[in-house]
């Protein structure tokens, strides 16, 4: 059987942290920033760790179980 492939659009968007945690960036950063609080933009620069009801589905995508 040959190797299985990493998905292509999890291995871009997602990362693993250190401890094992899935980050994933913001939605909502790309165009039409002038209406935009400065407030709103700078929360969105940081990534965040995925919910644990989602983190199976992604694991199984980037080939970590």
């Amino acid at each position: 059987m040959s190797k299985l492939k990493t998905h292509s659009g999890a291995k871009k968007r997602f990362k693993v942290s250190g401890s094992g945690r899935i980050k994933r960036g913001h939605a909502n950063r790309s165009h039409i920033l002038t209406k935009k609080t400065t407030k709103r933009k700078r929360h969105l620069r940081r990534p965040e760790c995925m919910d644990k009801s989602d983190v199976p589905s992604i694991k199984r995508m980037l080939r970590l179980v």
